[in-house]
Parts: structure tokens; sequence; C-alpha cells
């Protein structure tokens, strides 16, 4: 009964969890809806994550065709040494070297943001979830060039076993306390995402 009440709970524990950053790159800029806010919320998470020394894996589809990480993500991930981006060609992000590199961190819960939500964030998902993994998916930091497909991939990873959460719900549950010794770094960061978010229309589970 207790190991099935763990299971079942999936809470972040900021010395075994990373975030992941799916495939934000420049050649989507004009096609994902939302894109603009969807890199700001992800750049939140990568702010926070630095702050609190969690990894980030960052991915790129297929860079050749598709550009790198839009510079205001690629900054921030780069300023960590922990920090890591692979190329890749498989939609999911569950790739042999990532996963490799998810292992020998200790990795046992992922925060997912990125796109599209129906494709790569989805793949990912259920490959993380078949390897162990706990996926908690910030859901205003994911998106599709449709909101439809946002909205359909959403509700399959809920009935998958994914976590649907938000990005300051996620920092709050990294932080736990107000005393945490980092609350007051983070602080900024919570007041921008909050300001942000009045104007996201990542806002919606629809």
């Amino acid at each position: 009964m207790a190991t099935m009440l763990k299971a079942s709970v999936q809470k972040l524990n900021p010395q075994t969890t990373c975030v992941l950053v799916c495939d934000v790159q420049q050649r989507f800029t004009e096609i994902i809806f939302g894109f603009q806010e969807l890199v700001k919320c992800s750049s939140y998470l990568v702010k926070v994550a630095n702050a609190l020394d969690l990894p980030v894996v960052c991915t790129e589809q297929y860079p050749k065709a598709f550009k790198q990480t839009v510079p205001e993500l690629s900054t921030l991930i780069q300023q960590k040494e922990k920090n890591r981006t692979f190329e890749k060609t498989m939609f999911s992000m569950a790739t042999p070297e990532v996963m490799s590199h998810l292992s020998s961190m200790g990795i046992e819960s992922c925060v997912l943001c990125g796109l599209e939500t129906h494709v790569c964030i989805l793949q990912t998902t259920l490959d993380m979830l078949e390897n162990g993994l706990n996926v908690h998916i910030a859901c205003d930091a994911v998106s599709s060039q449709r909101p439809f497909d946002r909205s359909v991939a959403l509700k399959r990873l809920n009935d998958a076993g994914a976590v649907l959460s938000t990005s300051e719900a996620v920092v709050f549950q990294l932080l736990k306390d107000s005393k945490h010794p980092h609350f007051k770094s983070v602080a900024p960061f919570v007041r921008e995402n909050a300001e942000d978010a009045k104007a996201s229309p990542l806002q919606t589970l629809g």
C-alpha cells in the first residue's frame, strides 16, 4: 500500500530532478501557437534550475534544417557547465545519449517543456514513463502549431500517467519552503513569470 501511494504522489525532489527543454528552435518561431510565451515560460524554468543548481537537458531536432535553440534559451542553458544540449532525429528526447546522461546523474523526475505537445512532448513523456521516470509537464510551457493538437495531447499525457502542472507550481514544489537559501534570488523570476502569464494564450488546457 505504501509503495502504491508513493508512486501515485510523484513529488519533485530537487536532488533527483532535471528540466528537459524540447526542441525550442529558431525555425519554429512563426508557426507554434503562443511561441513567445512558451519561450518566456521555458526561460523561467531554466533560470530557476540554474539558481537551484538543477541540471537542464536540451534537445534540438535536426538543427541542420530547424536551426538551433532560440538565443533567449540557449544563452541561459550555457550559463551552467552541467547543462547539456543534444542533437537528435528521433521525435522523442529519450535518445540513448540523453537516457545515459540522465542515468549518470541519478535523475528520477523530469520537468518537461517545449514543443510540439502532440509529437515530441508526447513521445518523450511516454518513453520516460516507460523507463521508470516521473514526468511533470509544465502546461504553460508546451505548445503545438494547432491549439487542438495541444489540448488533446495534454489529455493523453494525463491519462498516460504524466503529472500535468504549471511552471509556478513546479518552482514552488522545488523550493518547498520560503526559508530556502535561494528563495530571494528566485523571487524576481516568479514575479516576472506571473506578469507574463497574464497575457499568455497557454494558460488553458482547452
